[in-house]
């Protein structure tokens, strides 16, 4: 047991706290046991004031912002969560600086009414800037990594804060060297963006045949940002209290990666299930990326599963995103993936991979 007067420590680094919240009221799937401690930083000095504090007395300390990437089990969390809540947003010449706190959406947002562009396919994604490098979030053929001129980490080792390249978080699909680690946080990000208003040229068909364009146009990035969030809502991708498709954390599952080895069999035992079938398949990196909806879907799980009345269910829009149709626990939700991810594999070899972070609960 670590010392209670921990609490009055945080109070004099600046931060707010509070004991006992729920992690229902800080994610976006509104599931989750108690928070024993939650200390709020509102500047980036807090923050780093705080963490430092909390890793020098060796106290189990959770980083969250807006919760959107994250399912914790429903015992909660024993420890203290940090809340980051700096939100500073500053455009520059060709570039814009956003703390890890501020809204992601918001600095989009704003990058759009400024007249800047490469950040608009991007629009409605939920949650913070200071995810955006962990997940290197993507979304209509664009990824975070795109735009990223440098990230300010705190090393929690070191206790050292310094500004990092691209090219040392080793990004990839949904992924970085951040990710399942506690050895850095990010502070900010800085960001490149085009400054003649005009968004990325435009890569993923559902977006430019949404805009009755073609592959390559770079069109205003406004215009580029409302079709984006029209697309979204249509898939329950933008949040809103009042719809339970959103009660979620996005997509659940990553799109997988099959290795050129393996493609072969995966493919004979989707012609075996469905019959000659054209397949969604896009070049990556290790191989040929599939889609997890598309996937799910023909596995036997279809839109709103598995019925009425059901806890957990998978989007009524989506078959990608795990919902709270609200009234479910954590373990609710697990077990839908689970499900989903067995069914998967059972059907095309093919094993689906959570995107979410999970803490105090696996799937």
């Amino acid at each position: 047991m670590w010392d209670v007067s921990i609490v009055s420590q945080l109070v004099d680094s600046g931060a707010f706290v509070s004991e006992n919240l729920d992690f229902s009221g800080m994610t976006t799937l509104r599931v989750g046991g108690p928070a024993r401690i939650v200390a709020e930083c509102p500047t980036t000095q807090v923050l780093v004031d705080v963490v430092r504090l909390l890793d020098a007395s060796e106290i189990p300390t959770l980083i969250l912002a807006g919760g959107s990437n994250l399912v914790v089990g429903d015992d909660g969390f024993d420890g203290v969560v940090v809340r980051v809540s700096n939100t500073t947003v500053e455009l520059e010449e060709g570039f814009v600086t956003a703390d890890a706190g501020a809204e992601w959406d918001q600095v989009v947002a704003q990058t759009v009414a400024a007249e800047l562009g490469g950040l608009e396919c991007l629009s409605g994604i939920p949650g913070s800037t200071g995810a955006t490098p962990v997940q290197n979030v993507g979304a209509y053929g664009v990824e975070i990594g795109t735009m990223l001129r440098r990230v300010r980490l705190l090393d929690r080792r070191t206790g050292e804060v310094r500004w990092v390249q691209p090219d040392a978080l080793g990004l990839g699909y949904r992924t970085s060297v951040l990710k399942h680690t506690d050895a850095a946080l990010v502070l900010s990000v800085e960001l490149t963006v085009h400054r003649d208003g005009l968004g990325e040229p435009l890569r993923y068909r559902e977006l430019f045949s949404a805009l009755e364009a073609e592959e390559g146009d770079r069109r205003p990035s406004v215009e580029v940002r409302d079709a984006v969030l029209d697309l979204r809502r249509g898939k329950g991708m933008v949040l809103d209290p009042e719809d339970y498709d959103t009660w979620s954390a996005g997509s659940f599952f990553t799109n997988p990666v099959v290795p050129e080895r393996e493609l072969t069999t995966v493919l004979a035992a989707v012609e075996s299930r469905l019959g000659d079938v054209s397949v969604p398949q896009y070049p990556a990196d290790a191989g040929t990326k599939l889609s997890a909806g598309w996937l799910i879907e023909r596995a036997g799980f279809s839109k709103g599963y598995p019925a009425d009345g059901a806890a957990a269910r998978l989007s009524t829009k989506h078959t990608l995103a795990l919902t709270n149709r609200g009234a479910a626990k954590t373990e609710d939700l697990l077990a839908l993936a689970r499900e989903v991810r067995d069914g998967v594999q059972s059907a095309f070899g093919v094993r689906l991979e959570p995107e979410p972070v999970t803490v105090g609960c696996a799937i």
